[in-house]
C-alpha cells in the first residue's frame, strides 16, 4: 500500500491511520466505524484485557459487568466520553478523542481491579453538569470594582477643596435637601384642601330612553289602538 499526498510525496499519518483502520476491522469493527480513523480528529486504541485477570470465570463476570445489561453500560461510557468502544474477546476496541480514549481506559483498568463502572458514569455525569453551569455563569469580562472614595471626590471636585470649602459645600449641600423635602411636605397638605374635581357628566345618547319616557310612549300607542276599534254594537246598528 502506498499512499501519497497531491504533491508526490508519502504520507506517513495516512499509513498510521490506515494500519489503525485493518487493526479494528479485524477486531470485528464495523467499515463504517473503521472509517472514520482515517479523520484527523479521531484516533484508536485497543487494550488487551486478557492478561488483567488471572482466573478465567472473574474475568468474563467483570467483562460482562464491562458491557451491562443489554449493553446499556456500555452504551453510557460511550455517551458521556464521545467514544466508539467495542469489546471482543480479550481485546477492547476505543475510537474518539485523546481524552475520552483515556477516560475509557481509566474505566476499563478499574473495572477488572474490582471497581464497578457506574462509578465512574456518576463522576462523569456530575462533571458535565458542572461544566454546563459553569459555561452558563461564565462572563467575557470582569466586573467593574467598585469606586473608592478618593475617585467620588476627584470627580465631584471635592478632593481638591480645604477643609473649610469642604464643611462649606456639605452644609449648602444640606440646606438645599432640607429645603426640597420642605417643599414636597407643604405641597402634600396643600393637596388635602383642594375641592374635589366634578365629574363631568356623559351627554345622554339620543338612542337612550328613561323608564318613565318608555311608559308614555307605550301608553300613548295603547290608546290610539283603542280609537281605531270600534264596539261591537255599532256594527250591529
Amino acid at each position: 500500500m502506498r499512499i501519497t499526498r497531491p504533491n508526490g510525496v508519502c504520507c506517513l499519518l495516512c499509513l498510521q491511520q490506515a494500519r489503525d483502520m485493518i487493526k479494528l476491522l479485524a477486531r470485528s469493527v464495523p467499515l463504517p466505524q473503521a472509517k472514520k480513523v482515517l479523520d484527523d480528529e479521531v484516533y484508536c486504541d485497543i487494550m488487551k484485557i486478557g492478561g488483567l485477570v488471572r482466573s478465567k470465570e472473574r474475568f468474563v463476570k467483570r467483562r460482562q459487568r464491562l458491557v451491562g445489561p443489554n449493553g446499556s453500560t456500555l452504551k453510557a461510557i460511550e455517551l458521556l466520553t464521545q467514544c466508539f468502544v467495542l469489546v471482543q474477546g480479550q481485546t477492547v476496541s476505543i475510537m474518539g478523542s485523546i481524552k475520552g480514549i483515556k477516560q475509557v481506559r481509566r474505566i476499563v483498568e478499574d473495572c477488572f481491579h474490582n471497581i464497578h463502572p457506574i462509578y465512574h458514569i456518576k463522576e462523569l455525569m456530575i462533571r458535565r453538569e458542572l461544566e454546563k453551569a459553569k459555561k452558563k455563569t461564565k462572563d467575557v469580562f470582569p466586573p467593574q470594582p467598585a469606586p473608592r472614595k478618593e475617585d467620588l471626590q476627584m470627580e465631584s471636585g471635592e478632593f481638591f477643596l480645604n477643609e473649610k470649602e469642604r464643611q462649606l459645600r456639605q452644609r449648602i449641600a444640606k440646606r438645599e435637601a432640607q429645603q426640597a423635602k420642605s417643599a414636597e411636605k407643604r405641597r402634600e397638605r396643600a393637596k388635602e384642601y383642594e375641592p374635589p374635581v366634578p365629574k363631568a357628566k356623559k351627554p345622554k345618547k339620543a338612542s337612550e330612553e328613561s323608564a318613565k319616557e318608555i311608559a308614555q310612549r307605550l301608553a300613548r300607542k295603547a290608546q290610539v289602538n283603542s280609537s281605531k276599534k270600534r264596539p261591537a254594537s255599532d256594527l250591529l246598528l
